[in-house]
């Protein structure tokens, strides 16, 4: 039988896994997608409706949200989330699926309870609901914010690790367990924890970039305290207790989940870092910006 067409809102549809998710729902003919973004005129996604969304504006969203059938919400990382995700999710219909983009560990008892009330946010919405526990992205390492000019520059990657370890998960793996948890009921009230296939330590991470770019890269441990060194307020304590987890080793954990959602193996983290990287050193090698 057929499944009834629906419509979709991608909030956060320019980040790491928001586009992933919605160019998969848009190749779809059973789904409408929404591209909910601050700057709706830069939405690309081929066959995405761009919408206007900001957390800073409620006043857009029940456009934003009017006939939706699912929602995928990308947690905005912000000490009054709760309240707002709440405040969005009563402006949708009942029968609104909501898949919420948390994170690995988050009943940790850090930064207030912070990720769990978000969590619970959602469960407390009457929504039907999925919320999705993904470690570490691996698309950290190549983004220009986080990592990418110190290896690129350096030829280190700083992080505060000591001899623990990530299953780094690619982005592209957590949206497409998003889109299955966005369509099939089966999946409703479920925390879903998600890894890559293997853990790394960060010796074995540098070292795996450096043969994908082809020149030395290290780890270079750091302390909690310089790894957040310039932060303050909420953020500075979000990251210092995310790293303080890191450390203690709770991202080490490997699960199966996106086999059993996806039908398919989990990404492996080598693949990703050799596509990735060499890239960039094709790119270095042409001469263009990066």
């Amino acid at each position: 039988m057929d499944r009834p067409a629906a419509t979709v809102l991608v909030t956060g549809v320019r980040a790491k896994t928001g586009r992933p998710l919605a160019t998969s729902l848009a190749g779809r003919d059973d789904v409408t997608v929404r591209g909910g973004s601050g700057d709706p005129a830069a939405v690309d996604v081929p066959d995405v409706e761009p919408v206007a969304f900001s957390w800073d504006d409620p006043t857009g969203w029940d456009a934003a949200v009017r006939g939706v059938d699912g929602v995928y919400v990308v947690r905005p990382d912000r000490p009054d989330a709760p309240a707002l995700i709440g405040d969005l999710l009563a402006r949708t219909a009942p029968h609104t699926r909501v898949v919420l983009l948390s994170d690995l560990d988050a009943g940790f008892g850090g930064a207030d309870r912070w990720s769990l009330r978000v969590e619970e946010a959602v469960r407390d919405s009457g929504r039907p609901w999925v919320a999705l526990r993904p470690g570490w992205f691996a698309q950290v390492l190549t983004d220009p914010r986080f990592y990418l000019g110190p290896i690129v520059e350096d030829g280190e990657l700083p992080y505060p690790a000591g001899d623990a370890a990530l299953s780094w998960i690619d982005a592209r793996d957590i949206a497409a367990v998003a889109e299955v948890a966005l369509l099939d009921p089966a999946y409703d009230g479920r925390l879903l924890t998600l890894t890559g296939p293997a853990a790394y330590t960060l010796p074995e991470t540098a070292s795996l970039v450096s043969q994908a770019l082809g020149r030395p890269v290290v780890h270079r441990d750091q302390t909690v305290a310089e790894a957040t060194s310039g932060g303050e307020g909420f953020q500075l304590a979000l990251d210092t207790v995310t790293f303080e987890r890191v450390r203690a080793g709770v991202f080490a954990l490997v699960t199966d989940t996106v086999t059993e959602v996806t039908g398919r193996p989990a990404r492996r983290f080598e693949d990703y870092v050799t596509e990735a990287f060499s890239r960039v050193a094709t790119t270095e090698n042409s001469g263009s910006p990066r």
